[in-house]
């Protein structure tokens, strides 16, 4: 294929997103899961989750699509080429939080099938095959930690600490895949090893921002360059209990005074260190006893600090283990994960494909966690944001305008024909 042939098929595609089907879908998917004030709640493999993977398979199929799944219930969609190449992948996830809205991770679940509809109606057979993943328990409102399915897809042995994960009502992991596997006893099953012997050609995922930055610059598309790293802690604090109206103050061991004090302290260094790209949040606290008559015992309190600087996020750590010398300070590391630089190539891609559609964009990072984070171990991968009004998400307000839903799946479509057309 030439490549005027590769770059009027992607043209097309693009030209061939149809607003109107794509507005539908996401209402259709809403509705498996649907809240009274408009948000949806579907945690991953509930029974609401369950019937939105059966309305996505049965969408699939029609389409002429083939479905498989894998270890962790991934759902992989698959359009074929017309030579057997690594497929190109895009696609995100279709769980919910419990509060949550429309369009987190079923927004770009439902335009990769578009663009699969989109090269269908313009007759375009690509090169290569292109696959929509959907995948289990972004969210991990569920089962914990999130991104499980796509991170196991990366690393298979993770199965092993994830089976025996189990939800608020003692429903483990291996229960909820065993569940699903009844329910589409028809779907076959990708081999486990396929992900380290087959790397996908690329990874494209369309994302609503989450945040507020392109709507402040008033820009309908943003070129994610990659994703924060991030830290997280659990801090605790002890003093001693006492009578609330008995004890002086000069003699008291207020835990509450100190846990105080420790997170000012974290506050400021946290600033002086990330500058403007700092993001610290102390987002859990637990006090005992709890009394509001009694000096507290003991207060434990989270740190979340994110930064894209993965020299800042090193000082970060040495700072607060240095601050938990501190007598009656415990500190306990929860999580962690580097920052994600996203692949230049296909970077440029989907610089390509604003351009071809003559739409300005601007370039910044993720503060928030996608499955994008662990697909870039696996293959080149990259992401694209349409604005998110007010910077609302997790919420029933969360709302993209249309056009910008549109016009992020015009882009979208444009960069996979580009990509599945590529040796």
């Amino acid at each position: 294929m030439t490549l005027d042939e590769s770059s009027s098929d992607a043209r097309a595609a693009a030209a061939q997103v149809n607003p109107q089907r794509l507005l539908d879908a996401i209402q259709a998917l809403a509705s498996f899961g649907a809240r009274d004030d408009g948000g949806v709640d579907r945690p991953a493999l509930s029974g609401r989750d369950l019937q939105a993977r059966r309305y996505l398979i049965e969408r699939a199929i029609a389409l002429g699509c083939t479905v498989t799944t894998d270890h962790c219930a991934n759902l992989f969609i698959r359009r074929a080429g017309s030579e057997d190449l690594a497929p190109v992948m895009t696609g995100s996830h279709a769980d919910t939080q419990p509060s949550g809205g429309k369009l987190d991770g079923c927004y770009g679940v439902l335009a990769g099938l578009e663009c699969i509809e989109a090269l269908n109606d313009a007759g375009i057979r690509t090169r290569r095959p292109l696959e929509v993943a959907v995948w289990t328990n972004e969210e991990g409102t569920r089962f914990q930690p999130g991104a499980m399915g796509s991170s196991a897809f990366v690393d298979p042995t993770l199965m092993d600490r994830y089976n025996t994960v189990a939800d608020a009502t003692g429903v483990t992991l291996a229960q909820a895949l065993q569940q699903h596997a009844q329910t589409f006893p028809a779907l076959a099953r990708r081999n486990a090893d396929q992900p380290a012997n087959q790397p996908a050609h690329a990874f494209i995922e369309l994302h609503i921002e989450q945040g507020p930055q392109l709507e402040n610059a008033n820009l309908p598309l943003g070129i994610v360059s990659g994703i924060q790293g991030v830290r997280w802690y659990s801090i605790t604090c002890t003093g001693v209990a006492a009578h609330a109206g008995t004890t002086p103050m000069p003699v008291r061991r207020d835990a509450m005074t100190l846990a105080i004090d420790v997170r000012a302290t974290i506050d400021t260094f946290a600033h002086t260190l990330g500058g403007d790209d700092t993001r610290v949040t102390f987002g859990r606290w637990s006090v005992a006893p709890n009394s509001i008559n009694t000096i507290p015992s003991t207060v434990t309190f989270t740190v979340d600090f994110r930064h894209p600087d993965a020299a800042v996020l090193a000082a970060f750590d040495q700072q607060i283990a240095q601050c938990a010398q501190r007598d009656g300070v415990a500190l306990q590391g929860l999580f962690s994960h580097a920052p994600v630089a996203f692949d230049n190539a296909l970077l440029a891609r989907l610089t390509e494909a604003a351009a071809a559609l003559d739409t300005p964009t601007m370039t910044l990072t993720s503060g928030a966690f996608h499955d994008a984070m662990y697909l870039a171990r696996h293959c080149p991968t990259a992401m694209l944001f349409v604005p998110s009004r007010d910077g609302i998400s997790h919420n029933p307000l969360e709302h993209t305008d249309d056009d910008h839903l549109v016009l992020g799946t015009r882009a979208l479509a444009h960069c996979l024909a580009t990509l599945c057309n590529e040796p």
